[in-house]
């Protein structure tokens, strides 16, 4: 697998996001023995023949530049679609507050997911 990253180790810049359950949870730092079978990475959200449109919207939006946080910030996006479809772009950047990205492209991953939520990505 490619999408979940070892980041921090503690829980904290989310690069290790994956799903329990359709909620989004910091991977590093949850015991493997309780998630066997329940877990959803990156790679479950879609394939490279039928993208899931959070994937669509992050390349729409050019909103990578090195990757490393990427995997955080969609996982983290799609389990808050799925709870508030239509978000406001201050409930993104909210929600968003604590996946850390260093390059600095916070502004087109927040496009990317108010255009995945107009595409209905949470339903």
């Amino acid at each position: 697998m490619h999408g979940p990253r070892f980041g921090c180790g503690l829980g904290q810049c989310g690069a290790c996001t994956v799903h329990l359950n359709g909620a989004a949870i910091r991977s590093c730092v949850y015991p493997l023995g309780n998630v066997q079978g329940k877990v959803v990475t990156l790679e479950g959200l879609g394939t490279p023949e039928n993208l899931h449109p959070l994937q669509r919207a992050f390349i729409d939006e050019q909103a990578l530049q090195c990757g490393y946080c990427i995997n955080g910030m969609i996982m983290q996006a799609a389990a808050f679609l799925k709870r508030i479809p239509k978000p406001t772009e201050d409930q993104v950047r909210e929600e968003l507050r604590p996946n850390l990205c260093r390059c600095g492209t916070h502004i087109r991953i927040v496009r990317a997911v108010m255009r995945a939520a107009q595409a209905g990505a949470g339903v």
